[in-house]
């Protein structure tokens, strides 16, 4: 019988800050522990019975645990969406890709807007709603494009859809790809289109597009596919790894689409081998970065409640793994961007064996070199298999 793995990134849920957090201003982040402290518990079952509760204490019960279970840190010199999906599909980024705490050079911007044909506004740093609160008004009345950054490795572009058409904008992002390159290679160029008036501006997140730099190296998918075997992509998984390596992408609306829309790939794709691969984005762009503690502890346990939906359409050759990319603590003084944290690490299916500890894992590949070895593939060039661990040998 043919073997599928199907892996779920939830995106930023760290449980607690890694050793060289200091470095990245994180010290004493902890994005599931706090969520849990702070909404005055969880109601997470489904999490709780695949061992969550035995990585940190989110308040399940004695119950025993049905699959396997770990921590993982990130090696990757960044706390990006980028790297830290790269890291889980082996590669591991031994060099910080480029931010612009003070925005971009005049000349970068100048040539930007020669290449559109259009002035910008903005080209600081700022939170993607507040940006709309001081440049949405100057963006309607004069069309020009806003763009921005974080503190992560961004050129963001902002446009209301009464002024720029989603396909303009994507154009727009387009070029700023093309000419982000070298030094200059930041991880990603995204898309943000909006609407709204002033005072009631709103993200159209289901029309967000992000143009990722390519991966450096060979990528668990791109292993897989030349391998003839399943790679499904749901979500951003086809942006973020440059639309490599995928034998279908399929994007999604929100977390509850994701979830519909994976579980429409495993009945679809029932007898084959190989992949799916899925990120449920909400959970960072929703609530981590818009400090929205309760409105995150409401989508877990909203993913807990349909995580047996996913379950209940697994053969008895499937494995279920659950992760995450980063840390985005909404509770975390200090800013309001990602933060470098260990990941949780869950493994579930018929094959695995039940209660097994898999300890902190050094890095992040560790799971997709897992995936490779259970797959029959080639290596990938980072990460130990714990394949053997779980009973899949």
């Amino acid at each position: 019988m043919n073997t599928r793995i199907v892996l779920i990134i939830l995106d930023s849920l760290g449980v607690g800050s890694l050793p060289d957090a200091a470095a990245y201003n994180d010290s004493g982040a902890a994005t599931l522990p706090h969520i849990y402290a702070h909404h005055g518990g969880l109601k997470i079952p489904n999490l709780c019975s695949l061992g969550l509760g035995e990585i940190v204490p989110v308040g399940c019960g004695p119950e025993s645990v049905s699959g396997a279970y770990g921590k993982m840190a990130e090696q990757s010199l960044n706390k990006d969406t980028t790297s830290g999906h790269w890291e889980i599909a082996g590669i591991v980024s031994r060099k910080a890709f480029p931010t612009y705490p003070d925005g971009f050079s005049l000349d970068f911007i100048h040539t930007f807007e020669k290449k559109i044909g259009k002035k910008t506004l903005g080209n600081y740093p700022r939170s993607g709603t507040v940006i709309l609160e001081e440049l949405g008004q100057a963006h309607l009345d004069t069309g020009r494009p806003i763009v921005y950054t974080s503190a992560d490795s961004v050129f963001q572009i902002a446009a209301h859809e009464a002024v720029t058409s989603s396909e303009t904008l994507y154009q727009y992002c387009r070029i700023a790809r093309s000419l982000l390159t070298g030094p200059h290679a930041v991880a990603r160029v995204i898309a943000r289109p909006f609407k709204g008036s002033p005072g009631h501006f709103e993200r159209k997140n289901s029309s967000r597009k992000d143009y990722s730099v390519e991966p450096p190296g060979e990528t668990l998918l791109d292993i897989l596919h030349k391998a003839g075997l399943l790679t499904v992509g749901i979500g951003k998984i086809g942006d973020i790894f440059g639309h490599r390596g995928l034998t279908e992408e399929i994007h999604t609306n929100n977390n509850l689409h994701g979830i519909e829309l994976t579980c429409e790939a495993m009945q679809t794709h029932r007898d084959e081998q190989g992949l799916i691969f899925a990120n449920l984005v909400d959970f960072d762009m929703v609530y981590g970065h818009r400090r929205d503690a309760d409105g995150y502890a409401l989508a877990l346990e909203q993913f807990d409640e349909k995580l047996p939906q996913i379950i209940n359409r697994m053969s008895s050759n499937d494995i279920l793994m659950i992760t995450a990319d980063h840390g985005c603590d909404p509770t975390f003084e200090g800013h309001t961007d990602h933060t470098r944290e260990y990941v949780p690490l869950l493994v579930y299916g018929e094959t695995v064996k039940r209660g097994v500890d898999l300890g902190i894992r050094q890095t992040f590949a560790d799971c997709g070199q897992t995936i490779a070895d259970i797959l029959g593939v080639n290596d990938l060039l980072n990460g130990r298999s714990f394949k053997d661990a779980i009973g899949c040998g």
